[in-house]
């Protein structure tokens, strides 16, 4: 009887524990998708450990923005909101439309990334067009349950990833002091530029910025008392999140040149790199979590347009609500041309993955940075919790690297889209 009540106790405890902290957790598992593993894989094999220091500034830049927008949600009001009564309708409508896009774009490359992951566990038998689009409807289903039960099962795959990755990291045989190095900021060239844009462009995730400033009240943060929950929120599930993409680029940096490449050919390159060093095992791990990742990104990224364009209209929707619901089913629905997308523009299932969230971080993520720094200073919306001059110097870096980033990245990748990708 006391086995029982004990198991009891600690099972209430945990529940207690994830009711009260686990947002971040979403937002965590927003970005961390199969473009996270597959840019944190690139910059590995391209460039070694000398991008780890750009995986700690992205994780750390995402906190800071996601800290502005809970801060904004429990003190004003939520991002989109915000926008709607600077712009107007009009204004606050073609901000989320444009907005969305990007959402979109983000769906069509993790779909492909799930496709591709069953196509190449199967040995070929199952082509990943069709796979992508059975995905599509599998994620609308998913993302219509309720939130507390989507919230749950993103804590466990989070947690899950992380445990799955530092497995497959701990034999890579990483040289303790070129991993050290790699934490002391550097570029080697405008390449490796243009993959720190992407690491940026898929931690410091735009869409979680109108996110969290809905969904804290989901939470019951209402007030000052609520900012160190919230900010203990935000570490956990950033460190999660943080050491899960640490984890991917060691082991790709030790052990993909040291094998002879160069760069990844395909989707699946690390996966069948690890079974020639540790054997089929690491190869289906890497595999399954990078299917689980990109799946698992799917339903909050496209959550972020059900919400804002009600939102930029002047409805106030509900996770339960009908225009929600249509708005939520028929953006995630557009995954299903997938496949037509990667023909018309000749893209692959890489090219895709690599290329959408770079999207994001030259043209979504500096706007967003923007209208969220703009928001936490409004002493209209804000009042006296406005930004102070220390916390302005500080989130002024997200908005200031986003800008640049984007300014010298937006030529390549514009040619790399139109050009038949990577």
């Amino acid at each position: 009887m006391a086995t029982t009540h004990d198991s009891r106790s600690r099972l209430e405890g945990v529940s207690s524990l994830i009711k009260e902290y686990g947002l971040a957790f979403v937002m965590v598992a927003s970005y961390f998708g199969s473009g996270s593993v597959f840019i944190a894989s690139q910059a590995g094999v391209a460039h070694g450990y000398t991008l780890l220091w750009a995986v700690v500034g992205a994780a750390l830049l995402g906190f800071m923005a996601q800290d502005m927008s809970a801060r904004l949600g429990i003190h004003g009001t939520s991002l989109m909101v915000f926008v709607r009564r600077k712009l107007g309708r009009g204004g606050a409508t073609t901000v989320a439309l444009f907005l969305s896009i990007g959402c979109v774009a983000w769906t069509l490359g993790l779909v492909a990334a799930v496709g591709a992951a069953v196509q190449y566990l199967s040995g070929g038998a199952i082509a990943w067009q069709p796979v992508a689009v059975a995905t599509t409807f599998v994620a609308i289903g998913v993302g219509l349950l309720d939130y507390d039960m989507v919230e749950n099962v993103m804590i466990g795959m989070m947690l899950a990833l992380m445990l799955v990755f530092v497995i497959v990291m701990l034999p890579s045989g990483a040289d303790p002091v070129a991993v050290a190095s790699g934490f002391v900021p550097s570029i080697e060239n405008p390449a490796a530029l243009t993959v720190a844009a992407g690491l940026l462009g898929t931690t410091a995730l735009w869409p979680n910025f109108f996110l969290e400033s809905i969904l804290v009240k989901n939470k019951g943060w209402t007030d000052e008392s609520d900012l160190p929950t919230m900010r203990k929120d935000l570490a956990v599930g950033y460190s999660v999140g943080g050491i899960t993409t640490v984890a991917i680029l060691i082991a790709s940096a030790a052990i993909l040149p040291a094998l002879g490449y160069t760069a990844l050919d395909t989707f699946m390159t690390p996966g069948e790199a690890l079974v020639e060093v540790f054997g089929t095992w690491a190869m289906v791990l890497f595999i399954v979590g990078a299917a689980a990742a990109a799946f698992n990104s799917i339903i909050p990224i496209m959550w972020t347009p059900a919400y804002i364009i009600p939102q930029a209209l002047g409805y106030e929707p509900t996770k339960e609500s009908r225009p929600f619901k249509l708005i939520f089913a028929a953006g995630t629905g557009l995954g299903v041309f997938s496949p037509l997308i990667s023909s018309a523009l000749d893209l692959g299932v890489v090219d895709m993955v690599v290329l959408f969230p770079t999207y994001n971080g030259i043209f979504g993520l500096p706007l967003a940075a923007a209208l969220l720094f703009w928001s936490v200073n409004d002493r209209e919306t804000m009042g006296e919790y406005t930004n102070s001059l220390k916390l302005n110097a500080i989130n002024a870096t997200l908005v200031l690297l986003a800008i640049v980033l984007a300014v010298f990245s937006a030529r390549d990748f514009v040619g790399m889209l139109f050009g038949g990708g990577l």
